[in-house]
């Protein structure tokens, strides 16, 4: 017979030098990565143990991830991360167009001149990293820029809300920079964002993130509806 492991006294008083916002940060991160996948368990011993802090900890961490619609908490059974199908995950990017149009305005406005420099470097590289035919590494520049142009917005709700969205589409994250001539489209979009932001144009850059994320959303919904076959439908954009 099995018994579950019990935290011991040191074990609580290692965890009492972390706080449950830290918790929360690195457990949020592991979803965001894809280092724990749609429909893991998540075994509260265990990641009490990985984050080094109590159970009630544990639980109070995955309440708010719940609430933040990344995990899903079942009584009786335990929480899992949650799965975000494809049709939800178009409506998360028409969303995330809406906010992220609106950093890029702000960005426009708000960036430094360092941090202007900071995306012209960023988009060299992702341009570097096509031309070496590497897209892994440049879906990582792509994230890179986004996030750069998010913190030059200095729009703190809007962060907070793009960071929950971009968690729960981290199984699609590499989807769409697979279609054929998309990653060059994408380069040229990502060009005119920051060409905008870097004119202090906050109009053309609004629209060019819309239509950067807007062909994202299209892309989206054609390699979900190839993949599911036509018995399933997807909500128009």
């Amino acid at each position: 017979m099995t018994t579950e492991p019990r935290e011991t006294k040191s074990t609580v008083q290692r965890s009492s030098t972390r706080t449950a916002d830290e918790a929360y940060e690195q457990l949020r991160q592991a979803i965001h990565s894809g280092e724990l996948m749609p429909n893991e368990r998540l075994i509260e011993v265990e990641l009490a143990a990985r984050l080094q802090v109590s159970r009630a900890v544990v639980r109070t961490v995955l309440v708010r991830l719940g609430q933040d619609g990344l995990v899903v908490l079942t009584p009786n059974r335990g929480a899992h991360v949650r799965l975000v199908t494809e049709a939800e995950a178009v409506e998360i990017l028409q969303v995330r167009a809406v906010l992220e149009a609106l950093t890029a305005r702000q960005a426009a406005v708000n960036a430094t001149a360092r941090e202007i420099a900071g995306l012209r470097r960023v988009l060299n590289r992702m341009t570097q990293k096509l031309e070496q035919d590497d897209l892994l590494g440049y879906s990582e520049g792509n994230a890179s820029l986004h996030k750069a142009i998010i913190a030059a917005a200095r729009h703190e709700t809007a962060a907070r809300l793009i960071s929950g969205l971009r968690a729960q589409l981290v199984r699609f994250q590499y989807r769409t920079i697979l279609v054929p001539g998309r990653p060059a489209q994408s380069l040229g979009e990502h060009t005119d964002i920051v060409a905008a932001i870097a004119a202090r144009d906050p109009d053309a850059a609004e629209a060019a993130m819309r239509r950067h994320l807007g062909h994202v959303e299209l892309t989206l919904s054609s390699t979900a509806r190839a993949r599911s076959g036509p018995s399933t439908v997807l909500r128009p954009s």
